[in-house]
Formats: C-alpha cells, sequence, structure tokens
C-alpha cells in the first residue's frame, strides 16, 4: 500500500493512504544503514510504501520504501553535529513566524533557514506575528527588516494571531498547498494554526518569563487536512537552524541578491570575502547589499555552530 506520512513520534509514523485510512506504521531496521545520516529517515510528508500486519485483530503497517523526495527541510540535529534533522519534505511553501521580541527572533537565524529553502527550491514568507502587542519602536524594526527581505523577494506580511490581522491573507496563499509553519517556541504557530483552523485546538503555551523564550507545545511534526483544500505541516520549535552540506563556494548562489551581483565580480568562483574587484562588497559599501544578510553569509561561510545555537546577535 501507498500512503503519506502525516505524524512521525520517531519509532511510529502515521500514514494516510489515498482513500482516507490512517495506519500506524514502524520501519524495518535496514532503514537506519541505508546511508541516511539523518536522526530521523523518515519525515512528515513523505510518500511511503508499506505493507499491512494483523496482529491481535489490530492493523499495523511495515514500512519498506521511500518514494524520492520532491524537496525537503534539513538542519543540522543540534545534539548530534554530524547528522542531520529533517523537518518535513514534499512541501509547497514555507511560512516562517518571526517576533521583535518576546521571543526575538534573530536576522543570522531567519537568513540559515532561507538558505536551506532556497537550496531545494521551496517558496519562503516572512510572517511578522504578534503586530499588535509592538510598540513603536519595535514596529519600526519590523518595517525595517521587512524592507531588508522585500527588496530581495521575499514577501512580508504583519500578522496577528490573536486579534485575527491578515489572517485571511494568509490562507488564501495556503490554499491547494501543503504549508509548513516554522520559527522560534513562542512565536505563535500554534496559536496561528487555530487561528486558520480553529477546530484543530492545537495546545499553546505561554511564553517563559525567565528566558524570554518559548516553551515547546509541539514535541513532532504532524500534518493536518484543513476545510479549505490545503494541508499545514505545524512543527516543533526551532531554537537553532544549523546549515548542512553546503559547499562553501555554492552558499552565496543562495542569497538572492548576492547571486545577482555575481556576474558582476572579477573572479567566477568569487568567495566575496577579499577578493579584488568584488560586486557583492561594492554594494556592500554603498548600502545596497544589507548588512546582516553578508554577516549571515559569514557565519555559515566559517561554519560556526556556536552562532547557530545562541543566536547572539549585537551590531558591530
Amino acid at each position: 500500500m501507498t500512503g503519506t506520512v502525516y505524524k512521525s513520534t520517531g519509532s511510529w509514523y502515521t500514514v494516510k493512504t489515498p482513500n482516507g485510512k490512517f495506519y500506524e506504521c514502524r520501519i524495518k531496521g535496514r532503514f537506519r544503514i541505508q546511508d541516511i545520516k539523518s536522526t530521523n529517515p523518515i519525515a512528515v510528508g513523505d510518500v511511503v510504501e508499506f505493507d499491512v500486519e494483523t496482529k491481535n485483530n489490530t492493523e499495523t503497517g511495515v514500512i519498506k520504501r521511500i518514494e524520492e523526495r520532491r524537496n525537503y527541510i534539513v538542519r543540522k540535529s543540534v545534539n548530534l553535529s554530524k547528522q542531520t534533522h529533517i523537518i518535513a519534505s514534499n512541501i509547497d511553501q514555507v511560512f516562517l513566524l518571526i517576533t521583535i521580541n518576546n521571543p526575538p527572533t534573530f536576522s543570522s537565524f531567519i537568513d540559515r533557514f532561507l538558505v536551506t529553502a532556497e537550496a531545494y527550491s521551496i517558496k519562503t514568507i516572512l510572517l511578522f506575528n504578534k503586530i499588535d502587542t509592538y510598540d513603536e519602536e519595535s514596529l519600526i524594526e519590523v518595517k525595517y527588516l521587512a524592507s531588508i527581505y522585500r527588496k530581495i523577494g521575499y514577501e512580508c506580511i504583519g500578522i496577528s494571531a490573536t486579534t485575527g490581522k491578515n489572517i485571511d491573507k494568509v490562507k488564501a496563499l495556503m490554499e491547494g498547498k501543503t504549508s509548513m509553519f516554522a520559527g522560534h517556541s513562542g512565536v505563535g504557530k500554534s496559536t496561528l494554526v487555530n487561528a486558520i483552523e480553529p477546530t484543530l485546538d492545537l495546545k499553546t503555551k505561554e511564553i517563559s518569563n525567565q528566558h524570554m523564550q518559548g516553551q515547546h507545545t509541539t514535541t513532532f511534526a504532524e500534518m493536518f487536512d484543513l476545510s479549505f483544500d490545503a494541508k499545514i505541516i505545524d512543527t516543533p520549535g526551532i531554537k537553532g537552524f544549523g546549515v548542512v552540506d553546503m559547499e562553501k563556494e555554492e552558499v552565496g548562489d543562495y542569497f538572492p541578491e548576492f547571486f545577482e551581483l555575481k556576474q558582476d565580480c572579477k573572479f567566477n568562483n568569487c568567495l566575496h570575502l577579499k577578493e579584488p574587484k568584488c560586486a557583492v562588497k561594492e554594494a556592500l559599501e554603498n548600502d545596497e547589499v544589507s548588512y546582516s544578510r553578508y554577516r549571515s553569509y559569514l557565519q555559515i561561510l566559517e561554519g560556526e555552530d556556536e552562532h547557530y545555537r545562541t543566536d547572539n546577535w549585537e551590531e558591530n
């Protein structure tokens, strides 16, 4: 039988068949040694083949094959840095939720996420959530950040999951697609999903005042069918986002504004560091390229694991 993985708890996978029936499935041990350096060989969104077994009048499935993925979002496994963690696969678009404070989302995190999405050709839309709670200074910061990303081609929408502001815009973008919601714990993913589809009633938690960070409410990725011809993948809160399996020479290609300038660099293999007549460095000096974006690029090139785990962000 064939079906789509809707939920993964690590050892069991909930798989939905085309006729709408759900099966709880496990995997054969050989998946764990098949050149997959991932902490989770099967991800939500995967299309799998499985055999049905009946024991004690209970039907379960044994997954025997994963169909080739159209795309996926992957990051470094924080505890096992040489391994990767596939967050979800076969996605049409990602909504990355961003909050200025409570908790803060740093530009370096945004940029690493966008680079990974660009590498797998996944459209990303930036949602600036909780705009109903911001003071004037924070709203200026939202507008400034949004202007950086709009300039390079990303759609940015200011929303409030609690008041419903611009939720209709998000729903319109979701129709007919499989969308993934991502962001730090506490940015309001579950609240937003509940605003879009109240019948799901996902659990939400208050922000931890001690560290101004969100508490994990979603412990594993899960896909839901919505009432308006859309699918949504809700994901656990991501503290850090490590870029994986990327050669230094290709990182700049996933920064759209750098890629656009690349043809004007003197050297076609320019890394935009200390090379002469580098169009990206010239654009940076002329304030045509964002300094925060360039700094994120340098961090990725340097492979600074600690940056993606702590995200200490200070303007130099």
